[in-house]
């Protein structure tokens, strides 16, 4: 997959809701009613972050849930973007990109959200054909000010910030031109899920799915 083809399925698929919910699932039971709940909400775009011996799995329970479409976040290495294809992710995120990892996402065809926390790094991704990229982490880079501004001279970038984006907070970001989409953990506690209140957690996703970001 060349980087141009993974953009622009990013683009499609970030503009399936205003917000992406960041998963940290430590319990891949909780996989099929936290995507059953935040599907329901509104939210049907998720991101499992790799942080857990339980993500692989709730990937791949959760990726059988019907209209659900389901990312695996926190790739760093070859292995990551493997493990997360063969488990049924359609899309990965990175925190930031090495050529190691751009390599194998376009050997693997994994479309990739890869992150950029400073101009440069957004004109190193956009050289390379991404133009759908994440902002991270986006409050402690200068938050929805300095996104602000890298979008000045980029504007071919659409960006997904995340780090930090609470409910307080998003729709500062939202508002940007060339914001697509948030992520944000916000939406998915670990308490709620590890209490079972699914209604609770399709209620934090109504709420966010109601933001409406600027830019098309």
């Amino acid at each position: 997959m060349t980087p141009q083809d993974a953009s622009a399925h990013l683009r499609h698929v970030c503009k399936l809701a205003p917000i992406v919910p960041v998963l940290v699932i430590e319990d891949a039971a909780h996989a099929r009613p936290l995507a059953e709940a935040l599907v329901a909400g509104g939210l049907p775009v998720l991101e499992v972050t790799l942080r857990t011996g339980a993500a692989l799995e709730a990937i791949s329970l959760m990726a059988g849930i019907k209209g659900a479409h389901v990312g695996a976040g926190t790739l760093i290495t070859a292995q990551d973007v493997a493990e997360a294809r063969d488990a049924g992710a359609t899309f990965g995120v990175s925190p930031g990109a090495t050529d190691t990892l751009l390599d194998a996402c376009e050997t693997h065809d994994l479309p990739l959200l890869p992150g950029a926390a400073t101009a440069s790094e957004a004109m190193r991704l956009l050289s390379r054909g991404y133009t759908v990229q994440k902002f991270f982490p986006a409050e402690a880079s200068g938050g929805a000010a300095a996104l602000r501004a890298i979008g000045g001279p980029l504007p071919q970038i659409a960006f997904c910030p995340t780090g930090g984006v609470s409910a307080a907070n998003a729709a500062s970001y939202l508002s940007l031109p060339n914001v697509i989409c948030a992520g944000g953990s916000w939406i998915a506690p670990a308490n709620l899920m590890r209490a079972g209140r699914w209604d609770e957690i399709t209620q934090l996703a109504r709420n966010a799915a109601r933001l409406a970001p600027a830019s098309t």
